[in-house]
């Protein structure tokens, strides 16, 4: 008789909560005042929203190509922390305190509360909002799952180009005195690179007599690099260190952080850097730390980034090494 009375109840009430969206019965096992969210099925076949998936499936698999890690499916693949482990590992050159394989639900969570408090303390010291955690990734939540891999991505300078103004209407089930009631709110995945350098989004600089050596001169490229070679090397071999590839040699920028205080003649104390860093955030700090000597010694911020530097990015590189050379070549 309840369950006739019930049932009586939600068709009556069934009109003034119309829902264009089909809700499977795991969706209705919900207590009072719970909620789920779920993708609209018409946002699932937005072509932009399948070409996000792909760029990030497919930035996945190469990053992790030497764990022999293929991912297909985000929500199957990555709910468990494994797959994410070992990408943040990779991207951050760091290992994980974490069981390698995990079984239960209870040691999947903890893997991913490890692996996420790692992923947070990256990305909160550059004004991340973070949209997700561990019971909605573990839950196959695509959504959360999809603002974790799009700020791992921009924050680690990913090598990838993500659509623009990806956005999805994500439909919201609510259990309000016993009955179902859904709103459709708008979701923005990705925003505009209009303007903005992708994945930093930060302000485009300017063309310079870089942008043109690589476009129009790359002949002469070795001619340039040449010259910073001997002009490092003059100041580095005092220490008795050497410089023989731009690209590499500097990424960690210990050797920035050496040239400036041999350029301005002051000790540079050790505490004050990583000697021998190990992780991507690490090697950050250091070239940052140099920008700073730089502008203490007279020189404008340089227009690089240090994630660039660190990236091995050789125009990144060769601008903030001219810079040096442009006001200290006559330094003994």
């Amino acid at each position: 008789v309840s369950d006739l009375q019930e049932e009586g109840k939600n068709a009556i009430n069934a009109p003034m909560n119309p829902s264009t969206v089909d809700i499977h019965p795991e969706d209705t096992l919900l207590e009072e005042n719970e909620e789920r969210t779920m993708i609209d099925p018409n946002s699932k076949e937005d072509p932009k929203f399948k070409e996000l998936i792909k760029v990030l499936i497919d930035w996945i698999n190469d990053v992790l190509v030497e764990e022999r890690i293929i991912v297909k499916q985000l929500e199957e693949d990555l709910y468990d922390g494994q797959v994410l482990q070992k990408l943040l590992e990779k991207l951050a050159d760091r290992k994980l305190n974490v069981a390698e394989v995990t079984q239960s639900e209870i040691g999947q969570k903890q893997k991913l509360q490890t692996v996420l408090e790692a992923v947070h303390d990256l990305l909160r010291p550059h004004g991340w909002t973070i949209k997700w955690n561990v019971d909605s990734i573990h839950g196959k939540n695509l959504i959360s799952i999809l603002h974790l891999l799009v700020a791992l991505a921009m924050h680690f300078r990913a090598p990838i180009r993500l659509p623009e103004h990806v956005s999805v209407q994500v439909v919201v089930v609510r259990k309000r005195e016993g009955l179902l009631q859904t709103t459709h709110v708008s979701e923005e995945l990705t925003t505009t690179t209009e303007c903005f350098d992708f994945i930093s989004f930060s302000p485009k600089p300017e063309r310079d007599a870089f942008d043109t050596l690589f476009d129009h001169a790359p002949d002469k490229l070795s001619v340039v690099k040449k010259s910073l070679i001997t002009f490092v090397n003059k100041h580095l071999n005092k220490l008795n260190l050497e410089v023989t590839e731009l690209e590499t040699q500097f990424a960690d920028g210990v050797y920035l952080v050496l040239l400036m205080g041999l350029l301005e003649d002051y000790f540079v104390p050790l505490h004050n850097f990583y000697l021998t860093p190990e992780s991507f955030d690490q090697k950050v700090h250091n070239v940052s730390f140099a920008f700073e000597l730089m502008q203490d010694g007279g020189l404008k911020k340089p227009k690089a980034r240090p994630e660039d530097v660190v990236n091995l990015d050789l125009k990144s590189t060769l601008r903030v090494l001219y810079n040096l050379f442009t006001k200290y070549k006559n330094v003994e």
